[in-house]
C-alpha cells in the first residue's frame, strides 16, 4: 500500500468512528456530538467525497454540521435538549451513583462548564438561515449559468 492508500484509509476510519461517537453523543450527555461530527467532514473531505456529500447532506447530521460550520450556531432547540439531557444525567449520577461528596462536585463542575459552553454558542436565528438559503440559491444559479455557457 502507498502512503497516500494508507492516509486515506487511515482518514476514512476515523471519519467513521467520529459519526459514531458523534450519534452517541446525541444521547450521552457528557459526550459532545459537534466536535465529533466535525472531525468527521474534516476527515471525509481529505479522504472520500462520497462520504462527505452523504454526511453533509444527512438527514439529521447534515443541517447541524453546516450551520455550526457556517455560522458558529445551533438551534435552541438543540441548545434546550442537550441541556435538558445533560443535567437529567448528571443529576441522576450525583444523587443516585455518586457516593463521594469529591464525585458530586466534579460532575457539577462538568455540568456548570458543558452549560456554560453550549449558552456561548450562537444561536441560529431566522436570519442567519436566510443567509444560507440565499447562497445556496446563488451557487445553484451561478452553476447553472456556468453549464448554459459550456459546448454541449
Amino acid at each position: 500500500m502507498t502512503k497516500s492508500a494508507l492516509r486515506r484509509g487511515f482518514l476514512v476510519a476515523t471519519g467513521i468512528m467520529a459519526v459514531g461517537l458523534g450519534t452517541i453523543g446525541v444521547f450521552v450527555p457528557l459526550l459532545p456530538t459537534t466536535p465529533f461530527l466535525l472531525l468527521a467532514a474534516a476527515c471525509f473531505i481529505r479522504s472520500s467525497d462520497r462520504l462527505y456529500d452523504w454526511l453533509i447532506h444527512h438527514r439529521w447530521f447534515g443541517s447541524y454540521i453546516r450551520n455550526y460550520r457556517e455560522h458558529g450556531a445551533v438551534t435552541l432547540t438543540a441548545k434546550v435538549v442537550s441541556l435538558t439531557l445533560l443535567w437529567s444525567a448528571i443529576g441522576y449520577s450525583a444523587v443516585f451513583v455518586a457516593r463521594a461528596w469529591w464525585l458530586r462536585g466534579l460532575l457539577a463542575v462538568i455540568a456548570v462548564g458543558v452549560t456554560i459552553h453550549l449558552l456561548a454558542l450562537k444561536t441560529l436565528t431566522r436570519e442567519m438561515l436566510k443567509q444560507m438559503d440565499e447562497a445556496a440559491a446563488g451557487k445553484t444559479v451561478a452553476a447553472q449559468a456556468l453549464n448554459d455557457t459550456q459546448p454541449t
